[in-house]
């Protein structure tokens, strides 16, 4: 029994009805950050700073310690690039060293790292090479041991993780060529077939997909007698009849990233394979996300280090006007934002990964903004060292040797960072969804009162129940600790600077950040979803309250360890201090911004208004659809799938 697929109709408010069913929908565990949108600053809940046990500690630095010595001596970064492949050699290795298997219980073969650990691992492996930083991530992070570790049965365990802890790369299939972050127009279809399902469909960009040996597909199950239907998870064997990797995708960064288009035909699954119940899958998914998401911001902690360790030894080196150009404010300005900005993200993954680690707190919003903000920062840090470096920076590492100077990749690096902004969901993307988890107490007690759908009767009674809630919330908005000079003042040691004023600015910041969000939501009722440079404004102020706190709270933890407290509280300083001039630029553009006057414009230039402004240049693009053919059935080009043994 087969069905072909096609591509669902759907409006814009049924993809929001299945965007919204994926959500978690309770908060069982406090968040700091959710707390930090409501006007509530929560400091109790991230300081002191957690602590991971000693024999965790022990376990991650002593493979750390040999991670360490392999990517040093056994990874050629300069020969990925230029190949555009990564060694089977190399990976090989890293299987040998355990390194599938960083956050797999040792009960399945697993290394069973801590989150802070399996992050720095990866910012590591990040830096010796970003497209195998790419490779473990996607494994782990969101290939098959992570969704079977939530949500797999025994029996998925005990058969996959094994394989997935030593030998078996694993890949995540989701988007499609014409289906990215709108998953309610998913095509690829899983029809049951007694007690199998058989899938058919084409998926876009599938990281590792082409040396995978398991993959995770979502597939739309067609409702039937029997059978709940809906966005379902598989794992599905790479060699299965039917599959065929068409294309390895070539990227402006990460050239050695083993990614391509995956074509299913009538591939037969087991039922035992299914991952949940029917229709699971994008609840699956985004939980899975939820930690996951942590691994970009991990490497862009790396890639931050790296920069600041080639400004600095650039800077200190090359004169200009009789100086070193670091003593000149333009560069040395620079030099400051890499430095107090790695420190600080530093501070935002690994408070977010030792909170996952203890589950002591719901971290899916910290873990969002942890992404936003790493890949927002990483991509700022890696082109300021393109400026620091000037013609350099812009010159690749080969012709760099070739005349005889040091292979510095800094071009590289700004290439391979530039993907995180997009990768496992984009800026615009994570804008909109840590929105909608930072509104959802607002939505829970008045959501219905703005919902077209709804009765007057359910009308009234959210009025009632916002009326209650608003009557409690509000008064607490009007003043907080932030406004009391001695509040924080374990944050104020003597010789040092004083930290206590900026987790005073963050609290009185949380509040006004709260009451703008209010003053929104009244003001724009039903329209508040339309306002997308609002919430992205809205979002990008709580990232940078979150990483001031972060930052002032490591501080503080490696003062009181004895480990470079002076620096810490000096780094953390300068953060809070750029931190505190973006945030006040981002609540004046709340209000006073160009929004309205830009979709008026865009409106004109899609109504081929402005057409006479494309005159005058040559189009390089090549012929083509905009979109390729997706259409199911069998494949028409060779399989290039290369698993790695």
């Amino acid at each position: 029994m087969t069905a072909t697929p096609t591509r669902p109709t759907v409006s814009e408010r049924e993809a929001r009805q299945v965007a919204e069913a994926a959500r978690e929908q309770d908060w069982r565990k406090p968040s700091f950050a959710k707390e930090l949108f409501l006007g509530r600053f929560r400091l109790d809940l991230i300081h002191p700073h957690p602590m991971p046990d000693a024999e965790s500690v022990r376990r991650g630095e002593e493979f750390l310690a040999k991670l360490r010595d392999f990517c040093e001596t056994r990874i050629d970064s300069a020969r990925i690039e230029r190949e555009a492949r990564i060694p089977d050699e190399v990976i090989n290795g890293l299987k040998q060293l355990g390194a599938l298997g960083m956050k797999i219980d040792t009960k399945y073969g697993g290394l069973g790292l801590t989150q802070v650990y399996y992050n720095r691992a990866l910012s590591l492996v990040g830096t010796a090479s970003p497209a195998l930083g790419a490779l473990l991530s996607a494994h782990q992070s969101i290939g098959v041991p992570q969704p079977l570790k939530l949500f797999g049965t025994q029996e998925q365990r005990d058969v996959f993780l094994p394989r997935c802890a030593r030998t078996d790369i694993s890949a995540f299939l989701l988007t499609e060529p014409d289906v990215g972050s709108d998953p309610a127009r998913l095509a690829t279809t899983a029809v049951p077939d007694g007690d199998d399902y058989i899938l058919d469909g084409v998926k876009l960009w599938t990281t590792n997909g082409v040396v995978a040996d398991l993959l995770v597909v979502m597939a739309r199950v067609p409702k039937s007698e029997g059978h709940k239907g809906g966005i379902t998870a598989f794992v599905v064997e790479a060699a299965s009849e039917g599959i065929t990797v068409e294309n390895r995708n070539a990227f402006m960064g990460l050239r050695g990233i083993e990614n391509g288009v995956t074509r299913l035909h009538q591939v037969r699954v087991p039922a035992a394979n299914r991952i949940g119940p029917e229709g699971a899958g994008l609840k699956i998914a985004l939980t899975t996300l939820n930690t996951g998401r942590l691994s970009l911001p991990a490497m862009c902690v790396g890639a931050g280090k790296w920069c600041l360790k080639i400004a600095r030894e650039w800077s200190s080196v090359r004169e200009q006007w009789g100086k070193p150009i670091a003593s000149h404010e333009s560069i040395g300005s620079k030099i400051s934002f890499i430095a107090s900005t790695t420190f600080a993200l530093e501070a935002v993954v690994d408070l977010s990964s030792q909170m996952a680690d203890e589950d002591r707190n719901d971290i899916r919003i910290e873990a969002a903004l942890a992404k936003l903000y790493g890949s927002e920062m990483g991509c700022l840090m890696a082109d300021e060292l393109v400026q620091i470096r000037g013609g350099r920076g812009f010159e690749t590492a080969e012709s760099l040797a070739a005349r005889g100077e040091r292979a510095v990749p800094a071009e590289q690096m700004l290439r391979d960072l530039r993907i995180n902004r997009i990768f496992e969901g984009s800026t615009e993307i994570m804008h909109l969804l840590i929105a909608r988890e930072a509104v959802d107490a607002h939505l829970s007690v008045a959501g219905d009162l703005i919902d077209p759908d709804k009765s007057l009767s359910d009308k009234a009674k959210a009025g009632a129940k916002a009326g209650g809630f608003y009557a409690r919330w509000l008064p607490k908005l009007v003043a907080g600790p932030g406004q009391l000079p001695r509040s924080y003042s374990e944050f104020h040691r003597a010789g040092h600077p004083d930290l206590s004023v900026h987790l005073r600015y963050v609290e009185r910041a949380s509040r006004k950040l709260a009451r703008s969000t209010f003053y929104a939501m009244s003001r724009w009722q039903g329209r508040m979803e339309t306002k997308q440079g609002f919430l992205g404004r809205i979002v990008d102020i709580g990232a940078e309250l979150f990483a001031m706190s972060a930052a002032c709270v490591r501080a503080e933890h490696l003062r009181a360890t004895g480990d470079h407290g002076s620096e810490a509280y000096k780094l953390a300083d300068v953060f809070c201090k750029q931190s505190r001039i973006r945030v006040e630029e981002l609540f004046g553009r709340l209000w006073n911004n160009t929004d309205d006057l830009d979709r008026k414009l865009v409106k004109g230039i899609l109504g081929g208004q402005y057409t006479w402004m494309e005159e005058g240049m040559v189009d390089l693009s090549g012929d083509g659809p905009w979109i390729a053919d997706a259409t199911p059935g069998p494949a028409q080009r060779e399989n290039v799938h290369r698993p790695i043994r």
